[in-house]
């Protein structure tokens, strides 16, 4: 987050004409940390502060920041993927003869046979099973020109996983790759998907926005006859586009691109995976799902409760992008309105379907660590729970 925080902090209190008590007030932000930032005690705080900020002050929440970056994974983590970074950065040796050579036919049936590890968040295995995957296809590439979307498949996948690690780095190279070996304009626009959710990750709201309107506008279909692939494509950037607007604190664009993105949901008629590819699911309940996210971005947690009691999560697949992030902005939703038992009830539910997808999530550090400040005691099942997904002592 910019050192300046608090400077265009100050500035913009004063030209609003309120107190620090005032802004806190409107805000519920404290006043202790409102004093802090603008006299440079902390020149950093959470996204969601900042919103809540910007929301009182009226401005964007870029006026205030220009970036906020997730934690990044710890040692431990990356460590434990060093291997996927040395795969990504190698590059092949012409002059060597590998034992085998990689075949299209093998590493395309490798790959099938990989990518239900990326949608159930089977990390554990993907740590030996990417990185010899990642250099066949570099090596099958360099000699077979048929095997570029391969690659450019797989990397998107990696970029996804690695984004979903918070490897935010190796991402965005996985990513860029990927982007450079698109072979037509709906898998690029599907890999400039993910690439607008890392940055939303980094706390890039202004370049994801622009990313995602540019591309929208670029792969938007003709209603009439727009296949799944493109709708959904088109539906995805758009729901992108209003994650980071209701970030940046603009309602109303975050709604036009929701109701868009519904509009093809609408034309899909249906959860609809274009290709089998699970990154491309989309339809009214997911649409549905973003909705609700964004409420709960926008502080409205009864509001969260109520919309999340008309979508059938429990009808979804336990996987990371749809019914896991819903589950914990419920659990957020009824820790803000202190039903603790319900939000662990939720946790469980989590930590039930994907019990390695949990521990990468600073969210649900952030969530559960405000269910424990709020106990005397804590029951075992917290106890777990805290050392699961990290949570420090």
């Amino acid at each position: 987050m910019s050192a300046n925080l608090g400077e265009r902090l100050r500035d913009t209190r004063k030209r609003r004409g309120l107190s620090q008590r005032e802004l806190s007030e409107r805000s519920g932000v404290s006043l202790s940390l409102i004093r802090k930032l603008e006299q440079g005690e902390r020149n950093d705080t959470r996204l969601e502060t900042a919103r809540q900020l910007a929301h009182a002050l009226k401005v964007p929440t870029t006026r205030l920041i220009t970036e906020h970056t997730e934690a990044p994974a710890d040692a431990d983590t990356a460590n434990r993927w060093a291997p996927v970074h040395a795969a990504l950065a190698a590059t092949p040796d012409p002059t060597a003869t590998p034992p085998e050579a990689p075949t299209y036919d093998g590493v395309r049936d490798a790959l099938k046979a990989a990518t239900p590890l990326f949608s159930t968040d089977r990390f554990d295995v993907l740590t030996t099973a990417l990185p010899p995957l990642l250099r066949d296809t570099e090596t099958l590439t360099a000699t077979d020109s048929r095997a570029r979307p391969l690659r450019a498949r797989l990397l998107e996948l990696t970029g996804w996983l690695m984004t979903q690690t918070r490897q935010f780095d190796a991402a965005e190279l996985a990513l860029e790759r990927a982007l450079d070996d698109a072979t037509d304009h709906i898998q690029a626009a599907a890999t400039v998907n993910t690439q607008c959710w890392l940055l939303l990750r980094r706390g890039k709201l202004a370049e994801a926005r622009e990313l995602a309107v540019h591309w929208a506008d670029e792969v938007e279909p003709r209603m009439s006859r727009a296949t799944p692939s493109e709708l959904s494509t088109w539906g995805w950037l758009l729901l992108r586009l209003s994650a980071a607007a209701i970030r940046d604190n603009r309602p109303g664009e975050a709604e036009d691109a929701l109701r868009l993105a519904h509009s093809a949901a609408v034309a899909l008629g249906r959860e609809c995976t274009p290709e089998d590819d699970f990154l491309r699911a989309f339809g009214p309940v997911t649409v549905a799902l973003k909705r609700t996210e964004n409420a709960m971005v926008a502080g409205q947690s009864e509001k969260v409760l109520s919309l999340a009691s008309g979508i059938p999560a429990n009808s979804l697949k336990p996987t990371s992008n749809n019914r896991n992030r819903h589950l914990l902005d419920v659990a957020n939703a009824h820790t803000q309105l202190r039903q603790y038992a319900e939000a662990m009830d939720t946790f469980q539910k989590i930590r039930a379907g994907s019990p390695q997808w949990l521990p990468n999530q600073q969210y649900a550090r952030d969530v559960l660590g405000r269910i424990m400040s709020k106990r005397r005691t804590l029951t075992p099942e917290m106890r777990e729970l805290a050392d699961l997904v990290q949570l420090p002592a």
